[in-house]
């Protein structure tokens, strides 16, 4: 099942949720970093389209206070992102790799991980 692409404000508040765990909307809304922060109406419509989205749910009620927490994982959304990116780029990481390099946003010990993790599926198969 593949899950619906979420936008820059639902993955800043899916961030939160998934560092803080299950909140309330006016928890979420005074986590987010003041520079920028949405308006408590602003949360509690994207609180619903990620809901519509099957990314949260819905765990409880406090009084007049919903209590939402994530229904998908940091892992299966970093993954669907680098899926998305890797299609742009046709499917090819070398691109990728290359603008990384390029940036110097890739590390040696990036580099070295990513060997590790190439050696260890290498002697799965």
């Amino acid at each position: 099942m593949s899950q619906k692409r979420l936008s820059r404000l639902e993955l800043r508040i899916m961030e939160v949720l998934w560092t803080y765990g299950a909140s309330s909307v006016r928890e979420l809304q005074e986590k987010l970093p003041l520079k920028g922060r949405p308006a408590h109406t602003t949360v509690q419509t994207m609180l619903t389209r990620l809901e519509a989205k099957a990314a949260v749910r819905r765990a409880k009620k406090i009084s007049n206070a919903h209590i939402y927490e994530p229904v998908i994982t940091r892992g299966a959304t970093q993954r669907q992102l680098v899926d998305e990116l890797l299609a742009f780029f046709g499917g090819r990481a070398a691109p990728l790799v290359s603008h990384l390099i390029e940036s110097g946003q890739l590390t040696l010990q990036d580099v070295e991980e990513a060997r590790k993790t190439l050696k260890k599926e290498s002697q799965c198969e």
